[in-house]
């Protein structure tokens, strides 16, 4: 048993996570460049000043990549390495580098998917406003167009916008996050609604300036519940979970997607919110409901439930010690199956898994090598759950491991390890790890070793 023959097998990293010059070849600053500065913000002082070193180290790493055998790379682009001040004066410096990765990305076979936005929005653009200025939406269709219109001759696969439950709601209302703002409700959502606005004039751009046939995605977090045990009760309380509004939050589904894929908000959700509601003007719904071609869903973990007595969602507990990963995220492997399967019924869209892995204890070995049997054990039981929905007829695209290397892991800044690829942030020196090789095993098979 295996995925299908076009299934794509892929890694994924982003731009501020990686990159590194943050200040080099005329590029503008972000709302993390920012925010690492200040004290505190990032854990042991941490940034993303020098992060991997991949604006340098771009063609070791892709070579890197063919060794593990990916298919495709999802990567992002740095907004203001391309747009200093965000709208205006391209920086062709920043654009020639994503020219160059893109080249070499094709040269060695690996298929480029390309995310628009993750997280390191320009800082000169918070300064006037940021998601809350009515404007915000057109300065992301415009960044759009200028990286369609270098890009589109090669790249295919687009992302517009990648988890908006973290970078709006742990950016702008718990202040986790970058630019570290914690908005009242009201400002929330109106932050929310242009981001989404955002999003729907983005693909408008990428349809109409794209120089060839492409496919376009969004890839928020699907935050899964699943059934405890698989009683058509107990079913219906896990999917009433995954897709409920019950309290004002950020850490929920359907506010960031029924608008993209139904063309509405949820009823229990305004029924919520209804204190809080931004101005939704006429043709913002139709403007952020634009046809896409697939969902992907970043997927580390679920929660289990039940049907109570009351037929509600009751949520069960993890037993004393069930496992962890480093970050202290559970380890579900049976929400990598649940979760594509009840987001396909509900959307009717082909899944991708766009992001899914753990943070792990790593380091190098006396033989020098990386062996995190953990993570080979993860991987494995998380690919074989997904291959159960594929079994059953849901439609899979594919899968992206995060991350391909070590990286800057936003506020807990170099302490989690999500990588394939172990760095030395000392000497910038990379190692496969075991789980890099296994990987690729599984890329061979197609998922049929598994």
């Amino acid at each position: 048993m295996s995925f299908q023959p076009n299934f794509v097998w892929g890694a994924a990293t982003a731009a501020y996570q990686i990159e590194g010059a943050a200040r080099e070849d005329g590029k503008g600053l972000s709302v993390w460049d920012m925010c690492s500065q200040i004290p505190g913000f990032v854990k042991s002082g941490h940034t993303g000043n020098t992060a991997c070193n991949h604006y340098y180290r771009y063609k070791e790493d892709v070579q890197l990549m063919k060794e593990v055998g990916l298919q495709a790379y999802r990567l992002s682009i740095s907004w203001p390495r391309v747009l200093p001040e965000g709208t205006g004066r391209i920086n062709e410096k920043g654009l020639d580098f994503y020219d160059r990765l893109i080249d070499e990305l094709l040269e060695n076979g690996i298929d480029p998917y390309v995310t628009l936005f993750h997280w390191d929005y320009p800082h000169e653009l918070y300064k006037k406003g940021g998601w809350l200025h009515p404007d915000s939406s057109d300065w992301f269709a415009e960044y759009t167009r200028v990286i369609a219109d270098r890009l589109s001759d090669r790249v295919t696969h687009w992302f517009t916008q990648n988890e908006p439950q973290c970078y709006l709601g742990l950016g702008h209302f718990t202040g986790e996050h970058a630019p570290g703002l914690k908005l009242g409700m009201a400002d929330f959502l109106q932050a929310t609604h242009n981001s989404l606005l955002a999003h729907g004039k983005a693909v408008q751009a990428l349809r109409q300036t794209s120089k060839q046939p492409c496919q376009i995605a969004y890839a928020p977090v699907g935050i899964t519940s699943f059934p405890v045990t698989p009683t058509p009760e107990n079913i219906e309380a896990a999917r009433a979970r995954t897709f409920g509004i019950t309290d004002p939050g950020f850490w929920m589904n359907t506010w960031y997607m029924d608008p993209v894929f139904l063309g509405k908000y949820p009823e229990d959700g305004l029924r919520v919110f209804e204190p809080w509601l931004p101005e939704i003007k006429p043709g913002d719904m139709e403007t952020i409901c634009q046809p896409l071609d697939f969902l992907g869903l970043n997927i580390y973990h679920g929660t289990p439930v039940q049907a109570g007595p009351d037929g509600q969602p009751e949520i069960i507990g993890n037993a004393v010690g069930h496992p962890e990963t480093m970050i202290r995220w559970t380890v579900a492997p049976e929400s990598l199956y649940w979760g594509p399967k009840m987001f396909h019924e509900r959307y009717g869209l082909p899944i991708m898994i766009t992001e899914n892995g753990l943070s792990s204890m790593d380091w190098v070995s006396l033989d020098g090598q990386v062996h995190d049997s953990q993570r080979i054990d993860f991987l494995h039981r998380y690919l074989r759950e997904y291959r159960r929905a594929a079994a059953e007829g849901v439609p899979l695209k594919g899968y992206f491991c995060w991350s391909f290397m070590d990286n800057f892991e936003w506020a807990e800044g170099y302490h989690e390890r999500f990588g394939l690829v172990h760095v030395d942030y000392a000497d910038g020196k990379r190692t496969i790890k075991d789980s890099g090789r296994w990987y690729r095993s599984v890329i061979e098979s197609n998922g049929a070793d598994l």
